[in-house]
């Protein structure tokens, strides 16, 4: 007899575990299916670049979960997980040793901005001030589910009382112009440009002064934190607490298809033929063009989607490069070396020629990188007096050429791989001459690498899909509602595909939780077929399988309504 679950849930990365564990809160019978040998999807550590360090494999600080409702609602501290803060949240050295910082007090930012043009620590200030007044309403706006009705009108009062249109007007400014119009120094700029520069922005977007803002001001109020222990504990405590509600995770176990009966989705088929039952959901976080037309026919989709999924547009492609170092990285700006995450770019003008040759296919010469302090984040992700650090930079989705002398062509086989691997250290040691030295071992992962170890970083993309304005709210991740439901019945989008987008904030799988019907009455539970040993709160891998907790399933209810 076939296995069947309340819910079904396809991949373990953040929102789906999210997910789950809204569900399981809610009294359904949940189970993760996971592609990867272990769960985490793109929140995952090992020690495989040196079994002495912590290496977080792709995301490393988490502004968004520490500011997330869905992920805060959550208490997983209660399972285990802590957080770590770096001294200082970002810095932006220069060649010349000046260095803007971003600190958790707002006044020593506005003192270091203020050391590159008179009036710019006011400037920052006013800022600040302005998410002061909005931060906690744009915050619930931004999560919700889409339209965010309660929060949006809570929201549009107060942007109504803190300056209405012109507020307006200021978020959706490219970055470069609102640098222009508010600060006299570089200083200011640089901050919020890199920031704007963690998604797909280009400092001549619109609203990236306005993605910039949001990314500075977290930080600003809630530091830009890493799980103690490294990313991993994250999804460890997402996981256990999972199991401690009577959830699943199965890993190795990759879903080939969704079931569909009349119009609804009733459950899904693995890669090893197993039929798994949904009674009552199946919430993918997968990438949208992987759920339609792959593990959802053509044929039972409306044809539009087919053409929608064609326009679909992924974000850039990364290259990304782990190290075990033997001692700090030896920055010519002292104010850099307690920063968590370091910005590398010479100039405004320098993040613009980069977002043009990404524009253009062509493999940058001069990188913009961002640049992790794993040990100064936390100590315990190396021994005493090392660090594990790591840098990434984007590259084409599709690349046409290589702006720099290498000749680059976006195979990535091993001597491309060490080349730009190589590039992208020239550009740390351009601001930190030694670094080189202090190279104990390295990992490199191109963008071929980081899809294999989590299909749905497509070519590397880490955010699910373009976050332009024209894939945002009810254009995500094709014009129509920008909720999670789709057009299969019983069947909900919950990756990062979704609105509100990506980042490690959960919302995605939250929203598509909470989009799930409430049972009507008991009809679930009458035919709901269990089999007498039903398996409760396990983490499977493979053939081998870790019981978490094994407490006797409860006698068939009507399960609440998700909260």
């Amino acid at each position: 007899m076939a296995e069947a679950f309340d819910a079904v849930v396809i991949g373990a990365g953040p929102n789906g575990l999210v997910a789950a564990n809204v569900l399981a809160d809610a009294g359904w019978h949940v189970l993760v299916l996971e592609e990867q040998p272990v769960p985490g999807g793109a929140v995952r550590s090992d020690r495989e670049v040196h079994p002495d360090y912590i290496s977080d494999v792709f995301s490393s600080f988490h502004p968004l979960a520490a500011a997330s409702p869905a992920v805060t609602a959550l208490e997983l501290d209660r399972w285990g997980l802590a957080w770590s803060h770096a001294p200082q949240v970002l810095a932006h050295p220069l060649a010349d040793g000046r260095c803007a910082v971003l600190d958790r007090d707002r006044y020593r930012t506005a003192k270091s901005l203020e050391s590159f043009g008179a009036g710019d620590g006011d400037a920052y200030l006013r800022l600040v001030e302005v998410w002061d007044r909005l931060g906690p309403d744009l915050l619930r706006s931004l999560f919700a589910p889409f339209p965010p009705v309660r929060s949006g009108l809570a929201l549009a009062a107060r942007m109504r009382a803190a300056g209405g249109l012109r507020l307006l007007r200021m978020l959706a400014l490219p970055v470069r112009r609102l640098g222009e119009e508010e600060f006299s120094g570089q200083g200011g700029p640089l901050l919020l440009a890199g920031c704007a520069l963690h998604a797909d922005f280009f400092p001549e977007s619109a609203v990236s002064a306005g993605f910039g803002w949001l990314m500075a001001m977290l930080g600003q109020q809630f530091g830009w934190p890493v799980p103690v222990g490294g990313a991993g504990a994250l999804t460890d405590a997402l996981v256990r607490r999972l199991a401690d509600k009577g959830g699943e995770v199965r890993c190795s176990a990759r879903v080939r298809t969704v079931q569909v009966r009349d119009g609804r989705a009733a459950g899904v088929v693995t890669a090893d033929g197993q039929q798994i039952g949904a009674l009552r959901a199946v919430l993918a976080d997968v990438p949208a063009p992987t759920l339609y037309g792959d593990l959802v026919s053509w044929d039972i989709l409306p044809t539009r989607m087919r053409d929608d999924m064609r326009r679909f547009q992924w974000d850039h492609a990364t290259f990304k490069v782990d190290w075990a170092l033997s001692g700090p990285i030896p920055w010519t700006a002292p104010e850099a070396v307690g920063a968590g995450t370091v910005h590398l770019a010479e100039s405004l003008d320098h993040l613009t020629r980069f977002s043009a040759q990404l524009a253009t296919g062509q493999i940058p010469d001069r990188p913009f990188a961002l640049l992790g302090q794993m040990t100064t984040s936390d100590a315990t992700r190396s021994p005493k007096g090392t660090e594990s650090a790591w840098a990434y930079t984007h590259v084409p989705q599709k690349v046409r050429g290589d702006a720099g002398e290498s000749g680059l062509s976006g195979r990535w086989d091993a001597g491309e791989r060490e080349t730009m691997a190589d590039r992208l250290e020239g550009e740390v040691e351009l601001l930190a001459p030694g670094f080189r030295d202090r190279i104990t071992a390295r990992r490199v992962l191109a963008p071929p690498d980081l899809q294999e170890l989590n299909a749905s970083l497509v070519n590397g993309a880490l955010n699910g899909g373009t976050a332009a304005l024209h894939q945002q709210a009810v254009f995500r991740p094709s014009p129509g509602t920008g909720r999670p439901e789709t057009p299969i019945t019983g069947l909900y989008l919950a990756s990062a595909s979704a609105h509100p987008g990506g980042g490690v904030h959960g919302a995605c799988g939250a929203n598509a939780a909470r989009a799930a019907p409430a049972e009507p009455a008991c009809a679930a539970a009458a035919g709901r077929r269990r089999h007498a040993s039903w398996p409760r709160g396990r983490v499977r891998s493979g053939p081998e399988e870790t019981v978490r907790t094994g407490t006797t399933p409860p006698a068939p209810r009507c399960a609440r309504r998700v909260p």
